[in-house]
């Protein structure tokens, strides 16, 4: 059995599909933003039910699908203690391990390409296999130039902690830019130019001499990854206006929202569960058109009709969901359908805060905005 390895091209990330054949369950390892519908219709092709999203670190060269997918999926996410990711359900430790039906994928902590790096372990069918991240590439490594790298962490962290597993174990690589999709522990030993018969004097000098060019989205992954993907950075002058978006007609921030509804220019329609308007609170005169629906945040196979009546008053929709993942994934849909739609940013909600609440860091209750609790 073998992990469904999936590539995003414009940061030549791999993401991985790991599940047990019994329960389906699965766990998906490094989701890119820009992926999530792939990703999606992969769980769905296969039967599988996602139960974790996990991270090998806070990514610098992509933005991070995690909390969309939980947000789709109900299922959970997890990340690396180290890395201060604040909306994860789990922070991992070494050793800790996540289970998936029968199976169990177990933490590894390889910290250099940043402090927090981790690497997984999951050993099925007789067969290691581990997925390195950033940490450990075909013929290379991470950098450790930025986010608190170390040259002498990872150089440890590869020959003391992932060259001490079997030699056939199967590295799976959370970037390759030759087209290369694996390798194995023995290979990389022998062959990694970059480690093979190196010092660890040997592979600072080399890696303190690299040079490489700035990640050109770090700026912008970064942070974002630290929220679980979702970015919440528009401010200012940019409040006032839409931001433009991929796949439908873009993002706007709460306040304009409801400016456009109260000045009747525009629909606003609450795509979350009845569970969430019920227990949460709701927006009056907001129109109720689930996404997804509990048990099991299933499609709502009447949200087409009710997108096409909506619609039908020649009005943009302005769609809003709990943190602003699900109302993307239902502006796409209502843009595919023929209708103008926006994602209301940040949601009714808002995002995770530190100690996992929220309504604290933005969100529709947090500006201020009516809403109202049955």
């Amino acid at each position: 059995m073998r992990p469904l390895q999936l590539f995003d091209p414009d940061s030549c990330t791999y993401t991985y599909v790991l599940f047990d054949a019994d329960t389906r369950e699965a766990v998906i390892l490094d989701p890119v933003d820009e992926q999530l519908e792939r990703d999606l219709q992969v769980l769905r092709d296969h039967g599988l039910r996602l139960v974790w999203v996990v991270e090998t670190h806070a990514h610098a060269d992509h933005v991070t699908s995690a909390l969309k997918l939980a947000e789709h999926t109900g299922a959970h996410t997890a990340a690396p203690a180290a890395c201060g990711i604040t909306t994860v359900h789990r922070a991992l430790q070494d050793g800790d391990e996540l289970a998936f039906g029968a199976q169990r994928l177990r933490a590894l902590t390889t910290p250099g390409h940043t402090a927090g790096s981790m690497s997984y372990v999951w050993q099925v069918d007789g067969q290691t296999h581990v997925f390195t991240g950033d940490t450990l590439l075909i013929g290379g490594c991470g950098r450790t130039d930025f986010q608190s790298g170390s040259a002498e962490a990872l150089y440890r962290s590869i020959t003391e902690r992932l060259f001490t597993l079997p030699d056939d174990a199967i590295v799976w690589p959370g970037h390759d830019y030759h087209g290369r999709t694996h390798s194995t522990i023995g290979h990389e030993k022998a062959h990694n130019p970059r480690l093979a018969g190196k010092s660890l004097a040997e592979f600072v000098a080399l890696m303190n001499n690299l040079n490489l060019p700035r990640p050109r989205r770090m700026d912008e992954a970064v942070p974002a990854n630290l929220r679980g993907g979702i970015r919440h950075d528009a401010d200012g002058a940019e409040r006032e206006v839409p931001r433009p978006a991929q796949g439908y007609a873009g993002d706007v921030a709460p306040e304009l929202a409801w400016r456009w509804v109260q000045e009747g220019r525009a629909v606003l329609v609450d795509v979350r569960t009845d569970a969430e308007r019920e227990w949460v609170g709701f927006v009056p005169g907001a129109q109720a058109l689930a996404w997804k629906q509990w048990p099991g945040m299933q499609p709502n196979p009447a949200f087409d009709d009710g997108v096409r009546r909506l619609a039908a008053e020649g009005k943009p929709l302005l769609m809003l969901c709990r943190s602003g993942a699900r109302s993307i994934a239902a502006a796409r849909r209502a843009t595919e359908l023929g209708a103008t739609a926006y994602n209301v940013l940040e949601g009714f909600e808002g995002d995770l805060d530190a100690e996992g609440h929220r309504g604290r860091l933005g969100g529709w209750r947090h500006r201020g905005l009516p809403w109202r609790q049955n």
